[in-house]
């Protein structure tokens, strides 16, 4: 049981109105208390009251130090309580908390466009709007095509994931969990492969130049077949698929969802929630295909942790909309824009961005020092990603796909040694066990790599060493 691991059992206390003390839940039991009334909806992968972040490690109320390769899926990428974050969201909650984007302009929200425009991945995205979720900002990018073209459908890719609100949940296309017991979806939603071996049922070594342009292929026949070119508003893509499997989008096949975009008037909008701010080695992952957005989304490491997501698109575009047509009660909340201007500034003054690349150099030789081990390669499959996003697929002998499992050369010849099964999970529950956060990713067997931005060379080779003790231990398992 959890609760035996708690050392104290000190009581907390509170002032009642009558100003007596009154008994509080006990530290001991408060764990108990919130498995009963927090919704059986929300999973977890660790038991226990997390209390405090610093850094790039969390502490658990029993005392656990764990260094977190999480960062809580992608958010705080400048480490937990970053000081300059923390201090700047501290200071503006003394000064303004709330000035509702209906009502008027703060001063956050708009020297955060300003620290923004100039890292923008392309000069022509000059016109924001800030939210609170990922998912939010994903509804409003569907909301702004479909006003921008006055069309209906929407594509989106195979292995997706955009979110689980209502609209966002009919693209995301990684896991039924996310939308089992929910249909009807919204309608108006085609998908195509993304450019991903599994997804076309082919071997691992297929090359990212066949993949993209049968990817491709299935655009222009879904645009033939299924939803007319004068009837889709959208495109939405994730430069790096995110909860399908952290595999980066090659160039061609982005350069290719412009090129079919920019023929038919169909808006192109750029996902980058996840790979966003940082994350993949530039400020943003679409840098490196050279593609043009119409419409981007970002959120999770824009505010390190405070809730604030932004949708950016050209402002001859934004400037059809109908004044009232968008917002949110807490949209662009002045203590969050104030985070996410501390956090730009970090990201400049720290040459974070630097640190990502060196980090990524060296988190890349250590995962492929485990895959190429003679006794770890059959059971590792592939070592993907940019930057400080990366995953790491196993073999497995009973997930979608596992023809090509088997698929892993050794001394030239083919592997046909037995895999474990379950063996991300496994291998992430490992990681957790030796005091490390690890999650998984997909319907496949990969796990992935979310560190902080700004970790040490000595925190990162720490948490290699702890994810290849791991590997060991699950294969000697069996």
């Amino acid at each position: 049981m959890y609760r035996a691991r708690i050392a104290s059992t000190a009581r907390l206390h509170r002032l009642g109105s009558s100003g007596v003390a009154t008994d509080a839940i006990s530290s001991e039991n408060l764990y108990d208390f919130g498995v009963k009334h927090v919704t059986k909806g929300l999973a977890r992968i660790t038991e226990g009251i997390m209390t405090k972040g610093e850094g790039s490690y969390v502490v658990y109320d029993d005392g656990r130090r764990m260094l977190d390769f999480t960062c809580g899926i992608g958010v705080t990428g400048l480490g937990h309580a970053h000081p300059r974050v923390s201090k700047a969201a501290a200071d503006q909650c003394m000064t303004l908390v709330h000035s509702q984007c209906s009502i008027a302009l703060h001063e956050p929200y708009i020297r955060l466009i300003e620290r923004l425009l100039p890292i923008m991945p392309d000069p022509s995205l000059d016109s924001f709007f800030f939210w609170n979720s990922g998912s939010e900002a994903v509804e409003a990018s569907i909301k702004m095509a479909r006003q921008f073209t006055k069309r209906q459908n929407i594509i989106c890719m195979q292995g997706g994931y955009h979110g689980r609100t209502f609209g966002a949940m009919a693209l995301t296309k990684s896991k039924t969990i996310y939308s089992d017991g929910s249909a009807p979806l919204m309608p108006g939603v085609f998908s195509i492969p993304y450019p991903f071996w599994h997804q076309s049922n082919l071997p691992p070594s297929t090359s990212t130049q066949f993949l993209s342009s049968q990817a491709l292929y299935q655009l222009e026949l879904l645009l033939a077949q299924q939803t007319s070119p004068s009837d889709t508003a959208a495109i939405i893509v994730e430069p790096v698929l995110g909860e399908g499997g952290y595999v980066p989008a090659p160039p061609e096949f982005l350069q290719g969802l412009r090129r079919v975009c920019d023929k038919h008037g169909i808006i192109l909008i750029v996902d980058e929630v996840q790979s966003g701010f940082g994350r993949t080695g530039s400020y943003f992952a679409i840098e490196e295909s050279g593609v043009k957005p119409d419409i981007m989304v970002m959120a999770k490491g824009l505010g390190n942790g405070f809730p604030i997501s932004g949708v950016v698109s050209r402002k001859e575009l934004t400037d059809t909309l109908k004044p009232g047509s968008m917002g949110g009660t807490y949209a662009g909340n002045a203590v969050c824009c104030a985070a996410a201007v501390a956090v730009a500034d970090v990201m400049r003054e720290e040459n974070i961005i630097k640190n990502v690349q060196t980090r990524s150099n060296e988190l890349f030789s250590a995962l492929n020092a485990l895959r190429y081990n003679p006794a770890l390669r059959p059971h590792i499959l592939d070592v993907r990603g940019r930057g400080l996003m990366v995953g790491v697929e196993f073999a497995s002998p009973s997930s979608v796909g596992a023809e090509h499992d088997n698929a892993v050369p050794t001394s030239g010849s083919v592997a046909t040694v037995p895999h474990p099964k379950a063996m991300a999970s496994r291998v992430a529950k490992k990681c957790i066990e030796k005091g490390m956060l690890l999650l998984t990713t997909s319907i496949y067997e990969v796990v992935r790599f979310i560190p902080p931005l700004n970790i040490s060379k000595e925190d990162l080779a720490k948490g290699c060493q702890i994810f290849g003790e791991a590997v060991r231990d699950v294969v000697r398992e069996g």
